[in-house]
């Protein structure tokens, strides 16, 4: 946790907070000095490990908005109807900031974080005044700009080398979880929440495999960029076939006689996940990767001499050749493992030309655009209807800070309005809770500080220190950041206004927090932006991506060599099928907070998204049969029966026309499985036939999960 990419990222943060407040200090006063911390605090948001690439630009709307705001806002103080005009529009505007996603929310915060914290100082005595602190808070936050991109620029080799280690940490959590999946009984309790924790996993995993994206295929010009970014590739093969690993798996843990192959399968899964782990740690520490020294087991071998019962099922293959199939899958995974530490230790070179194609195409847009501003005006778009409700929120605190006998620093009130409430009610609950119990750890520490009377000089080196971990922890553990920001915000706010009590300051925010708190969670019902609102788009999203995965999958595995345009417009269709996948899967648990009247179909959506990544494992075990088993297969005769399933495919998930279900995708059905021998030693085209119709089926199974889903969020 120490040396992961966003502790470096807080402790940077802490360092230019440090170094600009002290410098303004030195040259213009204790005044100033506080006023250009303000301004670092501000544009602090959006620095984050990124792309070296438009990171300068990421800082600007928080410089060129902020600013001013935080000029007007000092000014408008003793105009109490002016000033919460000002507010009240300004938070409006800032909310909108959530039409960008993930770029735009840190912008949200700075700007209000500039209100609030102008709020926080002592009210002007001169127009003079005014311009000397609004000065000092440009400078603050114009150094604190270079420096963050200059910061950026320097560490991005070791952010790179982070986005790794977070990405193998990541994929090894998913691991032990499919592990643990792999030995527990059928139909219990426990298996599925088992389940339901793989599908968060696999969400979380698509937003860091992103992540990774964004900084390791930003100009992978160099050997060890090549290397890295290579890594990254390593691993999006790998989590392929740790999805095709559930493929079969309760038809084999029905059997008995596979208990102990199960067994050893989650073992080994638990064992791999250990390799991943020591070889992000190796990396973490600088040290060379120890040499990957787990043999792969004969676990296929062995499966073949286990007995099976009969299966009257003729079109599906006993037992005994499931589990050799689901064992070699394991294998495969063993095999991305190897690669990968032989990838790190420099003992085999990365596909240039995959790394090079697709660097462009992979990194989210550094740019902004007024396309997301200019889409968000209607009625039912969430970031309006964001933005309207915490302008009505904001408006209410400030009448309650006016209206309470300590209405002097109503700006507490505001600041927990800001960071409390969130798009969702599931956020805003969440934030709630944490915002509560971090502010009163903190009050705790911040009053003990405060009463020390500390020197100023120390106390800007504790603004510095807290403002590192809130910094740090923001995306990682909330509680935490919110715990460090009361302690910055007391003492920062004490720097500002050393006359004010210190003692009653940290009751007061108590109060405050309680009172900003509920605010925000009573207005989190106020124009909500129900998740059954968003799902039909989630739902049409996921299928057209779906479809388009397996048009693309099935292309390439037709293909003897495939070339590296093919493979690009493959990568990109998976990295849409998964990050849909994904945004579905985060619906689904922010919905589990609304009240149970306005939910989607859960069950459906639950389906929906099991049959989905089914899909993806039927295609990857399709796609890895003819790609890397093609010696073994008659490539002639299923020309015809890949074309058909690539059609009812399409078809089923795009609502065209296709055969009813259980029938092949293809010009005969499958012969016979129970007399064949162990299928590492001959023909696989029955096995792919079947998996071709699996995924047809599993196709109109998902049209039809939609369908439920589309009648039940109407009817609703």
């Amino acid at each position: 946790m120490g040396l992961s990419s966003w502790m470096a990222n807080g402790m940077v943060s802490a360092l230019g907070l440090l170094l600009i407040s002290t410098l303004i200090h030195l040259l213009l006063g204790p005044a100033a000095g506080a006023a250009a911390s303000v301004g670092a605090i501000v544009v602090a948001p959006p620095d984050q490990p990124a792309p070296r690439k438009g990171k300068f630009t990421h800082f600007l709307p928080a410089v060129l908005i902020g600013t001013p705001l935080f000029f007007a806002t000092g000014m408008l103080r003793h105009s109490q109807p002016e000033l919460a005009v000002l507010v009240v529009g300004a938070t409006f505007l800032a909310f909108l900031g959530a039409a960008w996603g993930k770029r735009g929310l840190p912008i949200s915060v700075s700007v209000m974080f500039a209100m609030i914290f102008a709020l926080a100082a002592p009210p002007w005595t001169s127009l003079r005044e005014a311009e000397h602190q609004t000065f000092a808070f440009f400078l603050g936050a114009a150094i604190y700009t270079v420096w963050g991109t200059l910061a950026n620029s320097l560490l991005n080799q070791r952010y790179r080398v982070l986005s790794v280690v977070d990405s193998l940490h990541t994929v090894a959590t998913l691991m032990r979880t499919q592990g643990l999946h792999f030995t527990m009984a059928a139909e219990t309790q426990q298996r599925t929440a088992l389940v339901g924790r793989l599908m968060k996993q696999q969400a979380a995993l698509a937003d860091q495999l992103q992540t990774a994206r964004n900084i390791l295929l930003e100009a992978p010009t160099t050997p060890r960029r090549l290397q890295l970014a290579g890594m990254l590739i390593q691993l999006l093969d790998m989590r392929d076939h740790l999805v095709a690993c559930a493929l079969d798996l309760d038809a084999v843990r029905a059997d008995p006689g596979q208990q102990e192959l199960l067994r050893v399968l989650g073992v080994e899964l638990q064992a791999l996940a250990g390799d991943l782990e020591e070889l992000g740690d190796a990396m973490l520490l600088g040290r060379t990767p120890t040499a990957f020294s787990h043999a792969r087991p004969l676990l296929a071998a062995e499966t073949a001499l286990a007995p099976g019962p009969s299966d009257a099922d003729m079109h599906a293959p006993p037992v005994q050749v499931l589990a050799g199939a689901l064992s070699r899958r394991v294998g495969y995974v063993h095999d991305e493992v190897l690669r990968l530490v032989a990838l790190a230790r420099g003992e085999r070179e990365p596909d240039v030309d995959v790394v090079r194609t697709a660097w462009q195409l992979f990194v989210s847009p550094t740019k902004w655009s007024w396309r997301p501003f200019l889409t968000l005006w209607r009625w039912d778009a969430p970031p309006l209807r964001h933005a309207i409700r915490a302008a009505l929120a904001i408006a209410t605190g400030l009448v309650v800070g006016i209206l309470l006998p300590w209405g002097s620093h109503e700006y507490w009130i505001l600041l927990t309005i800001v960071v409390v409430l969130r798009g969702s009610l599931a956020q805003t609950l969440e934030r709630r809770n944490s915002r509560v119990a971090g502010t009163l750890l903190g009050c705790v520490l911040a009053g003990g500080l405060l009463y020390a009377r500390l020197p100023a000089a120390a106390l800007v080196v504790l603004v510095a220190v807290f403002q590192g971990i809130a910094h740090a922890f923001a995306l990682q553990r909330y509680v935490v950041t919110a715990v460090a920001a009361t302690v910055l915000a007391l003492v920062q706010a004490h720097l500002l206004n050393p006359g004010a009590s210190a003692v009653f300051e940290v009751a007061e925010r108590v109060l405050d927090t309680l009172i900003g708190a509920t605010i925000a969670w009573v207005f989190s019902y106020v124009l909500p932006s129900w998740e059954r609102t968003q799902v039909g788009a989630l739902v049409a999203r996921t299928l057209a991506a779906q479809a388009k995965h397996a048009q693309l999958s099935l292309a390439l595995a037709q293909e003897e060599a495939p070339g590296a345009d093919s493979e690009l417009a493959w990568r990109l269709a998976r990295r849409e099928a998964y990050d849909s996948l994904s945004a579905l899967v985060q619906a689904i648990q922010r919905s589990l907070s609304e009240p149970r009247a306005v939910r989607p179909p859960l069950r459906a959506l639950e389906r929906m998204l099991a049959h989905s990544y089914q899909l993806l494992a039927q295609l990857t075990a399709i796609k890895t049969m003819l790609l890397q088993r093609r010696d073994r297969l008659n490539v002639a005769q299923l020309q015809g029966p890949l074309d058909q399933a690539a059609r009812t495919i399409a078809g089923a998930l795009t609502g065209g026309n296709t055969p009813p279900p259980g029938t092949l995708p293809a010009h005969q059905d499958p012969p016979a499985m129970l007399d064949l021998p162990d299928a590492s030693e001959h023909d696989l085209s029955p096995f792919l036939l079947r998996r071709l119709r699996l995924a047809a089926d599993l196709a109109r199974d998902l049209q039809a999960d939609a369908a439920r889903t589309r009648a039940r969020t109407v009817t609703a």
